[in-house]
């Protein structure tokens, strides 16, 4: 792939926020994966690259999923709530990302 440049404007919107469940730990652990919640429309180079630029470490690969967001009730209303999408950042073997840490 040709290296394409995003703008940091852009690279600091995709990246929402991680998610820390007993999964990513889980996942963390076993296969050096991170686990973000990101932009919708978000790319697979854009979180490569906002990873890479905002925790300075080096990425390996991207695996992406959309969560689509229950239908929940509030008395004789229906909604929806939102959709989400996931990102299964793969790091570079030796590379760690910390949240407990804080900088």
């Amino acid at each position: 792939m040709s290296a394409v440049k995003f703008s940091e404007q852009r690279l600091l919107q995709v990246i929402e926020a991680p998610i820390i469940s007993e999964k990513s730990t889980l996942v963390a652990d076993k296969n050096e994966q991170v686990v973000f919640r990101v932009a919708i429309d978000a790319t697979k180079p854009e979180i490569k690259a906002a990873v890479e630029m905002v925790f300075k470490v080096q990425v390996q690969s991207v695996q992406t999923l959309r969560v689509k967001g229950k239908v929940k009730r509030s008395g004789r209303f229906m909604g929806r709530r939102k959709e989400i999408k996931k990102a299964y950042v793969c790091l570079a073997p030796g590379q760690e990302i910390n949240f407990a840490a804080g900088e």
